[in-house]
């Protein structure tokens, strides 16, 4: 739009920040989703955001998303991002591994899926004080 008028354009300038402005007050006001650990594991993981998002099929963009809570992390999202993290769905959304031991959790993820029974008994046995001493 052309204006022969300056003063004409300011006020057109004008009416245009403030209907920018009025957005972008409106889209800090959207409600967002409840905070998650996902940043802090993909940090504890030594992950980029590109890196994750490659293993899971998706983009950066989402990546960040899904972390600042602009994104809801769904049952979904929560089942494909946990195992490249070497953590669990619940884990994600509960727990920041900076205040867990997560040596364990690195220990298990390593347990192939056919052994966890028998990986599992065993702990169990040690925690009751069961376990064959050696």
């Amino acid at each position: 739009m052309q204006f022969a008028d300056p003063a004409a354009r300011r006020k057109v300038c004008i009416l245009c920040s403030d209907t920018i402005l009025s957005g972008a007050q409106n889209a800090d006001m959207v409600k967002r989703e409840a905070p998650n650990h996902l940043r802090a594991w993909r940090l504890h993981r030594r992950l980029t955001q590109e890196a994750l998002a490659e293993k899971i099929g998706t983009t950066k963009a989402v990546i960040g998303n899904l972390e600042n809570g602009d994104r809801g992390l769904s049952d979904k999202w929560l089942r494909r991002l946990a195992p490249p993290l070497g953590t669990t769905p619940g884990h994600l959304l509960d727990h920041d591994p900076n205040d867990l031991a997560t040596d364990i959790l690195d220990i298990w993820a390593e347990v192939p899926e056919e052994r966890r029974s028998l990986a599992r008994e065993v702990l169990e046995q040690f925690a009751r004080g069961t376990g064959t001493k050696g």
